[in-house]
């Protein structure tokens, strides 16, 4: 893999790590509530999104089990609806999504190969 795609998975997992601190010991009711962390951790998940459409095709093949397509798109709408997000599928993202992309990010990139 290059570097530059690489770099983008760094910045995939260093994000994915963030969302994962930042909403560890909240509940949905406190992550609702709390418009600084909202704001956070949305902004993590669009840099989860474009990072992600920065790696190549070859990279992204070298990932199969990513669902790179639906990550992308999660950063599309945050960005480009960002007048009507639905913190309920934002915290969706968080609980289902963070934790196996967390794994597989660091599976990979402990031995990129």
């Amino acid at each position: 893999m290059n570097e530059k795609d690489l770099t983008r998975l760094h910045h995939m997992l260093d994000s994915a790590k963030e969302v994962r601190d930042f909403t560890g010991n909240q509940s949905k009711a406190d992550f609702k509530d709390n418009r600084m962390l909202a704001l956070s951790v949305t902004r993590l998940i669009e840099i989860i999104g474009e990072a992600a459409a920065n790696v190549s095709k070859d990279g992204r093949q070298e990932l199969p089990n990513l669902p790179w397509g639906t990550i992308i798109g999660m950063r599309n709408r945050l960005i480009h609806a960002y007048f009507d997000i639905n913190l309920d599928i934002v915290w969706e993202t968080v609980e289902n999504d963070i934790p196996p992309l967390i794994l597989e990010l660091e599976k990979f990139l402990a031995d990129p190969g």
